[in-house]
């Protein structure tokens, strides 16, 4: 049995991330083996998490992977471990929109039988947070509230308005934290800055937060709360399980997965469900490499930043040449968001790859939300017809949206065609969870030519 926490609050912009990285940090200080999870299609976060536990930050999703993958995915990543820190999304409640609490932290807390420690902005109340947290712990009876962190307290005398008022509550107050510059992380147009582009800021940042935790909060009493969750029942998700595929050939297909600060947007299942199913995976960075690696038979080119570094993948006119070359092949491409601007012919006027006849630049507008998805083309990734569920989020805009051959046909939040499928390459700004699909993974391996037989 792994103990566990669901690190949640009642609005975005609560801490969280600054409160779950450090408990993380501060946990693992103490030798623990720390597994990190985030609840939701977030990429950023579970990079800082990576950093404060050493292990890889895996995503929660119910409605990209499905409520019943999400305790499997959860005991996949948390095996082996003493203790595994759930960071939630949004506000404790909130989930898919007119979903009812599908993909919510709720939902995940309930799935995982784990108790919830609220994370709670302090800085403009005193009294009012016992009837805030008054509220959110008897909103649901099945989500247990077992702890409360007071956070951006102002003084030693709002911190006593605080624990007074919280006292009849039934909620203990597990930590009090003061606002602390040093645990602060730039943001920007989708966020926080990944940890790829700040590598030794981001350190220090994360050693700051263990730091402050280690202060600031009961671990003690954490820890006992963690313990308490009960044992789950099932078995943990396995992606050789998940494939269910016969050995191929005697060679190893070799898959491309696209890395380095533009690329940092991907999950850890993907390169697990391209092994599984008989690929090498090898990844590359295209701000700094001039080729692609050798024997290269399929190419991954997730989510990322290709906005901030458009000079240099533009400057790389060696890989450019490389992608399209290997694109008009009919090598199999899956690109993703950034790796659909990539492919594109320009991004902010500035050359790309020149796989597909479509200018992309950044935009005011943000496109966010989850999607479901309808295969309108076959591709290497699904056939037509087949459903899949994703998430938007970017602030960039691409013309034409879709080709002549699109890659899906959305449903919601309105009926649109969008992405391309143009020979083995399919782009589109849907962000996908193969776990969820793990039929993909098989599919894109299968058409790198030696991959196994479904």
């Amino acid at each position: 049995m792994v103990a566990r926490l669901v690190i949640a609050a009642p609005s975005s912009g609560a801490g969280k991330t600054t409160v779950a990285t450090g408990l993380m940090a501060a946990f693992a200080g103490r030798g623990l083996a720390v597994s990190p999870h985030k609840v939701g299609p977030d990429y950023i976060d579970p990079g800082y998490h990576a950093l404060a536990t050493g292990r890889p930050g895996r995503n929660l999703d119910a409605y990209m992977c499905g409520t019943g993958l999400i305790a499997p995915l959860f005991e996949h990543g948390a095996r082996g471990c003493d203790l595994a820190v759930v960071e939630g999304v949004m506000g404790l409640y909130d989930g898919a929109a007119d979903q009812g609490e599908l993909a919510s932290t709720a939902q995940v807390a309930k799935v995982l039988k784990a108790p919830v420690v609220l994370v709670v902005d302090a800085s403009s109340q005193s009294r009012s947070v016992a009837a805030l947290v008054h509220g959110f712990a008897s909103w649901d009876p099945e989500v247990r509230i077992g702890g409360v962190i007071l956070n951006k307290v102002a003084s030693d005398r709002h911190e006593h308005l605080l624990r007074e008022a919280l006292g009849g509550s039934g909620v203990p107050v597990m930590g009090v934290l003061r606002r602390a510059p040093a645990v602060a992380t730039p943001s920007r147009h989708l966020g926080l800055v990944p940890v790829a582009e700040r590598q030794a800021a981001a350190l220090a940042a994360v050693a700051a937060q263990g730091e402050q935790v280690l202060q600031g909060c009961d671990l003690d009493a954490l820890w006992a709360l963690a313990r308490s969750a009960p044992p789950m029942p099932g078995e943990a998700w396995d992606p050789v399980g998940a494939v269910q595929v016969r050995p191929g050939g005697v060679a190893r297909p070799r898959v491309a997965v696209a890395g380095g600060a533009a690329f940092t947007f991907s999950y850890a299942e993907h390169a697990e469900l391209l092994t599984a199913a008989g690929a090498e995976v090898v990844t590359f960075d295209p701000l700094r490499d001039e080729a692609l690696p050798e024997g290269t038979s399929g190419l991954v080119i997730g989510g990322g930043f290709p906005e901030m570094y458009g000079a240099e993948l533009s400057a790389n006119e060696p890989l450019r040449k490389a992608v399209a070359e290997l694109a008009g092949s009919g090598a199999p491409v899956a690109a993703e968001c950034a790796g659909l601007l990539y492919l594109a012919r320009s991004l902010d006027g500035r050359p790309m790859c020149g796989v597909l006849d479509a200018e992309a630049r950044m935009s005011e507008r943000l496109t966010l939300g989850y999607r479901d998805a309808v295969a309108v083309s076959d591709s290497p990734l699904a056939e037509a017809g087949a459903r899949m569920r994703g998430h938007e989020f970017h602030r960039t805009v691409i013309e034409p949206g879709a080709g002549d051959q699109a890659a899906w046909g959305l449903r919601q939040p309105e009926r649109r065609l969008e992405g391309f499928v143009q020979g083995g390459v399919h782009a589109s700004y849907v962000h996908t969870h193969w776990a969820g699909a793990p039929e993909a993974a098989v599919r894109f391996v299968a058409h790198c030519g030696n991959g196994p037989a479904a």
